[in-house]
């Protein structure tokens, strides 16, 4: 009975990051952490790091996916990556000198009001209209916003795939799956150095749990991610707002 209760939350947990990953380049772990927390009375510490190995492989294969399909700006988001990864440093060696804070809700929040964003405000630009930006000017925005993201990733350490997609959208004017499938791409990589950090500092969490979320998150974010790419634009706007309220909603409730 234990085993199936671990299975069943693990799915629920794996299904709503796969989903979110897939259609809106969120954390795996924004949704894992909470809801093994809550379900599982789960170590925090080992929660993350779970929810961050799980964001590895499935913001992977959603970079792939949106790849095949020509929907990853693969310049700007090497660019955008490095100063993500190198604030995100410097963000969290200048937290460990503050007193804590109880920024815990910040990235629910974040999740639901871009939620509501795309819902009212739907992202139309064009693939036409998005390459006009002169080249340099965007990598001058790809290494500002790379750098202001990290450094709030490391002072709050969370919301980095929901600022990393608001950012391409509002500030860069990317085309909604160019931007989901660059935030993807970068976020395979930052979620890959978290895991390390959290296994090596923390050791290895439960086998099980960590291969059946791996697992579940895998598969919704293919899924997700191959239905993203064949929506039209204004359907993902209102499948991805949709998605982002539900998922907040939920991981509010559950945290």
């Amino acid at each position: 009975m234990q085993f199936f209760l671990k299975v069943l939350v693990c799915l629920f947990a794996g299904a709503g990051a796969g989903i979110g990953t897939g259609f809106a380049g969120m954390s795996a772990a924004a949704v894992i952490s909470p809801v093994l927390i809550t379900f599982l009375e789960m170590p925090a510490y080992s929660a993350v790091g779970i929810g961050l190995a799980s964001d590895v492989l499935a913001s992977a294969v959603s970079a792939y996916t949106y790849h095949k399909n020509k929907n990853i700006d693969l310049r700007n988001g090497m660019v955008m990556m490095s100063f993500v990864l190198l604030f995100t440093l410097l963000g969290s060696y200048a937290a460990s000198f503050l007193p804590n804070a109880a920024m815990g809700r910040f990235s629910v929040c974040m999740t639901m009001l871009l939620g509501i964003r795309f819902l009212i405000r739907p992202v139309m630009t064009t693939r036409e209209t998005m390459e006009t930006v002169p080249r340099r000017e965007r990598l001058m925005k790809s290494a500002g916003c790379g750098a202001m993201i990290g450094m709030i990733c490391g002072f709050v350490g969370a919301g980095g795939g929901m600022m990393m997609l608001l950012a391409l959208t509002s500030v860069l004017g990317y085309e909604l799956k160019c931007a989901v499938g660059t935030s993807v791409f970068i976020m395979t990589f930052t979620a890959l150095t978290g895991a390390v950090s959290h296994f090596v500092l923390g050791g290895m969490p439960d086998p099980s749990t960590l291969v059946l979320c791996i697992l579940f998150t895998l598969i919704w974010a293919r899924i997700a991610a191959l239905i993203a790419n064949r929506a039209q634009t204004k359907t993902l706007n209102r499948v991805t707002g949709i998605v982002l309220l539900v998922i907040g909603a939920v991981v509010l409730l559950v945290g």
